[in-house]
C-alpha cells in the first residue's frame, strides 16, 4: 500500500494550477509514484447560503471541469509516457478535499493562485489551510521566471525545533532525489546564541542518514528571518520549512515565516509534515 501512495495536485484549469501539475508530474516520476489530478467542486449554491446545500443531495461532477482534467492528463502523459495518471473530481470544498486526499498521499502539490474549484488557492485561506493541516508534505509552486527543473541547491530552514527536524529529513531526501547540494540555513537574530550548535546538530544528522549528500551550513544574521530566507531562495531549486518553529522562527504556524515564504519565495516551497496515521 505504501508504494501506491500518489503525488496529488489540485487543478482548476488556471495557468498556475497547470504549472503546479507539471511540477507534480516531474516529482511523481522522480519518486516513482502515480499522479492524481484532483478538482474539488461545490454545490451550485456555493458558499454563503443560510442552509447546507448538501442536504439537497451531493452535487454532480461538472462536464467542463472533467474535460479540463482530461486535457491536462493527456498533455502530461505525452510528456511523461511512463507516468501513471488518474484524473477525477471530488465533491467538496478545495481545502477540505486536498486535506482529505493528503491522508493517502505521498505529496500534495498546489499552485499559488487559482479559480473555479480552487478559488484564491495559496494566497488565501484555502492554501493556508492545506499547508497547515495536511497529513503529508505540501509543495507550493511559486510564480517564478525560472524554468521548471532549474538548477540550484535545496535550502532548509533550521531552528532546532521538532518541526524543523522533520523538514531537515525531508529536505535531505529531496536533495538526494534531485542530485544537488543541501544547504541548512539558520537565521541568527538579536539575542540568539545557539546558531552554531543548532546547525552542527542538523549537519551531523544529515550526514549520518545521507552519507553521500553534499551538505553546507549557513548562518544568516537578520532582524526578520522571513525576509532573509526569501532573499536566500533566489538561487535555490527548492526551500523547505517546517509547519511550526521556535527560536529564530517563533510562532511559525503558517502565519509568519512559512506563510511569508509561501507567498513571496523565489522558488517552490515544501512545507514539511510528518506522514499521518491511517495510511
Amino acid at each position: 500500500m505504501l508504494m501506491n501512495r500518489a503525488v496529488v495536485v489540485g487543478v482548476d484549469g488556471s495557468p498556475p494550477s497547470l504549472v503546479a501539475a507539471e511540477h507534480a508530474a516531474r516529482t511523481a516520476v522522480r519518486r516513482s509514484r502515480p499522479l492524481y489530478l484532483v478538482h474539488g467542486y461545490l454545490h451550485p449554491s456555493g458558499y454563503g447560503v443560510p442552509i447546507n446545500p448538501y442536504e439537497f443531495g451531493v452535487p454532480a461532477p461538472n462536464d467542463e471541469a472533467q474535460s479540463m482534467l482530461d486535457r491536462a492528463a493527456t498533455e502530461l502523459a505525452d510528456r511523461w509516457p511512463t507516468l501513471t495518471i488518474h484524473a477525477r473530481q471530488v465533491a467538496g470544498g478545495p481545502g477540505a478535499t486536498l486535506i482529505e486526499e493528503s491522508r493517502r498521499a505521498e505529496l500534495v502539490v498546489v499552485g499559488s493562485r487559482g479559480h473555479g474549484g480552487f478559488v484564491g488557492l495559496l494566497l488565501g485561506a484555502v492554501g493556508s489551510q492545506v499547508a497547515a493541516h495536511a497529513h503529508c508534505p505540501v509543495l507550493v509552486v511559486r510564480p517564478t521566471e525560472k524554468p521548471i527543473g532549474a538548477g540550484g541547491p535545496v535550502l532548509v530552514a533550521v531552528d532546532g525545533s521538532e518541526s524543523a527536524e522533520v523538514a531537515v529529513g525531508q529536505s535531505a531526501d529531496e536533495a538526494t532525489r534531485q542530485q544537488t547540494e543541501l544547504v541548512l540555513v539558520h537565521v541568527h537574530t538579536a539575542g540568539a546564541s545557539d546558531a552554531t550548535k543548532v546547525l552542527d546538530t542538523a549537519v551531523a544528522s544529515v550526514r549520518g542518514s545521507h552519507p553521500g549528500l553534499t551538505v553546507t551550513a549557513r548562518q544568516l544574521r537578520a532582524e526578520k528571518p522571513d525576509q532573509a530566507l526569501i532573499d536566500a531562495s533566489r538561487d535555490a531549486a527548492l526551500i523547505v520549512v517546517g509547519s511550526r518553529g521556535r527560536g529564530g522562527f517563533t510562532g511559525m504556524v503558517l502565519g509568519s515565516v512559512s506563510q511569508s515564504l509561501v507567498q513571496h519565495a523565489h522558488c517552490p516551497v515544501l512545507v514539511a509534515h510528518a506522514y499521518g496515521r491511517g495510511r
